[in-house]
């Protein structure tokens, strides 16, 4: 198990960029709300302790993991945010519908990620039991909504420094490879 031997909640500030001029999106299902309140907690407060100042996080509720997508596709839209955290909790049932829900919401938040220039944080727990996802939402694993907040933050900040203009930067074709404009040189004789 990924989180077996690790405190979801533990990071060091110092590693972090600085992110109080950063605006962050927090998409969160209602579905499992004792879970997935514990999540938002946890990514709020390290936002927070990360100097975001609580106006520039703005919260969504949808009613469920699959609605996440939808809601981080209007945020990215209508707001102004550096990265949005899509917070959700989904707990095997006796049914294949977990399977459905757990494949769809991984491929639709993967395709906001390739389709738009914003970063879309995955926090959603797929668990066996409810006892699982209590372990990562603020127990003995630590809070998965607080990796979310740290993995936001240093998104958001990759983001800004890919945009900056570098003058080594080239546009790149369709093909993935660099177009390079050619300059006729002139040489001059003397």
């Amino acid at each position: 198990m990924a989180t077996e031997n690790k405190n979801l909640s533990e990071y060091d500030k110092n590693t972090i960029p600085n992110a109080k001029d950063f605006r962050f999106g927090i998409v969160v299902s209602e579905w499992n709300d004792v879970i997935t309140e514990g999540l938002y907690n946890g990514a709020f407060e390290a936002l927070i302790d990360c100097d975001v100042p609580a106006q520039q996080i703005i919260r969504w509720n949808v009613p469920g993991s699959f609605e996440l997508i939808y809601g981080a596709k209007k945020m990215l839209q209508t707001q102004n945010v550096d990265a949005v955290i899509v917070i959700g909790c989904v707990i095997q049932g006796e049914t294949k519908h977990f399977d459905f829900v757990c494949e769809g919401v991984t491929q639709g938040i993967k395709d906001l990620n390739v389709q738009t220039d914003i970063p879309v944080i995955f926090c959603v727990l797929t668990d066996n039991n409810m006892q699982q996802s209590i372990d990562r939402s603020g127990g003995v694993h630590g809070n998965k909504g607080t990796e979310a907040a740290i993995a936001a933050i240093k998104m958001a900040y990759i983001r800004q420094q890919a945009s900056i203009s570098h003058p080594f930067n080239q546009p790149l074709l369709s093909s993935g490879a660099l177009q390079i404009e050619e300059t006729p040189i002139k040489i001059e004789k003397e």
